[in-house]
């Protein structure tokens, strides 16, 4: 915790049981004003997402109603969404925030951004937009969906830079190669966000459509997509921490874990005016990356995404997380980079069915080889099955990778 980080979480506290009545509530029986350093500060409560949810509509709200100016929403597909208000000061640092992960990814003035995630209450297509007029880059906000109209305009107007979810990339790139239409595609960078994503398909997109590659990061809950990005080295996700503070936690136990460690994110806003969040458990399995970046930059790294604590699957009692099922099939020659997991109980027994891409005709022989290397690498065996490329079915949103069909 730097020192600029620390005085900003006193002077929040100092204030949040008069601003946020559902801070009110949770620190009933903590005073605040005894939190004065980093070993105080990891004695407050985590805040959860069920705590969010039950806050809903507004029970996050700090500031008046006068002073909110935009509402934002998580998609609610796995309960009752999270609204989250915004103060015109949150808007102008999540924009700060973004034009930071554009200038990282190298992105000018003399770019043209084409936008493809959806725009309304979820935060991304607005997101990417604000960042990108921010920079002062011709910005086309396509949202999603309609592929032909996208591949049009991309083409007749030159984008230069791709805003998407990974899965959404690949569908671009597949198309486009279907097509024939590479020649004309004149983009040379991919911001890519809203979904873990592993190796393969990531070297997939970059050859396909001959970009260069950024992972962002971000969640509705703070702020949105851009309070993080790759740079040129590769090596994890700067985060912007003079506006956040982030903890590595072991997920079980909630205790505070070194850098380098994987673990869990927990974020801290440290300027949020409309729906501060302190100590927030995100979820999102990671590291700190100790130490100063190649490229120079003096931010923060947080290591790219391995998945979410509750993406974890538990099949003849190994728990199995989608990024170790992308490392089996990244060294696997001849498997694509997609996959689909089918997990039934028959008989008495799990069943773990894995469903992946090749172009190879040798489908036994990859079949054979993918399940040795679960074998060794997770410890059971699979049902292995190959398909050919494009068998499997394509998102333009985020792709549901893992099917659980015992419950």
């Amino acid at each position: 915790m730097k020192e600029q980080q620390l005085e900003q979480i006193i002077k929040d506290l100092s204030t949040i049981k008069d601003r946020s009545g559902f801070y009110r509530n949770k620190y009933n029986n903590i005073d605040v004003a005894k939190i004065r350093s980093k070993e105080d500060f990891e004695k407050l409560p985590f805040t959860d997402k069920c705590e969010l949810r039950e806050a809903y509509p507004l029970g996050l709200q700090a500031v008046p109603d006068s002073e909110i100016i935009r509402i934002h929403s998580s998609s609610g597909t796995t309960g009752t969404p999270i609204i989250i208000p915004y103060t015109k000061q949150d808007i102008e640092d999540w924009t700060v925030m973004f034009e930071r992960c554009y200038k990282m990814a190298g992105v000018t003035r003399e770019d043209r951004i084409h936008i493809t995630p959806g725009y309304g209450l979820w935060t991304a297509g607005i997101g990417f937009q604000s960042g990108a007029e921010r920079l002062g880059a011709m910005v086309i906000p396509m949202g999603p969906g309609n592929t032909d109209k996208q591949l049009k305009m991309m083409t007749d107007l030159g984008s230069t830079v791709l805003c998407a979810t990974s899965s959404y990339a690949l569908l671009l790139a597949e198309e486009i190669a279907k097509r024939g239409i590479v020649d004309k595609i004149k983009l040379k960078r991919a911001v890519i966000g809203s979904e873990r994503w592993g190796e393969k398909m990531r070297r997939r997109i970059a050859s396909e459509l001959g970009v260069k590659l950024y992972d962002i990061y971000g969640l509705t809950e703070i702020y949105g997509p851009g309070i993080g990005i790759s740079c040129d080295c590769e090596d994890g996700m700067h985060c912007w921490d003079d506006f956040l503070y982030f903890e590595i936690i072991d997920p079980k136990t909630g205790n505070i874990l070194p850098d380098g460690t994987v673990g869990e994110l927990v974020i801290t806003t440290l300027k949020k005016e409309g729906a501060p969040l302190i100590r927030y458990r995100t979820h999102d399995l990671t590291r700190i990356i100790p130490g100063k970046c190649k490229c120079g930059s003096e931010f923060m790294r947080i290591d790219i995404l391995t998945g979410r604590t509750d993406d974890m699957v538990k099949v003849k009692g190994v728990n199995i997380f989608p990024g170790q099922v992308d490392e089996v099939l990244r060294d696997v020659d001849g498997v694509s980079s997609e996959y689909q997991v089918m997990i039934d109980h028959l008989n008495g027994k799990d069943i773990l069915t894995l469903f992946f891409e090749t172009a190879s005709e040798d489908k036994a022989k990859i079949e054979e080889n993918v399940n040795q290397k679960f074998k060794e690498r997770i410890g059971i065996t699979v049902v292995p099955r190959a398909v050919s490329i494009g068998e499997l079915p394509r998102s333009e949103k985020k792709s549901n990778r893992i099917f659980d069909n015992r419950y």
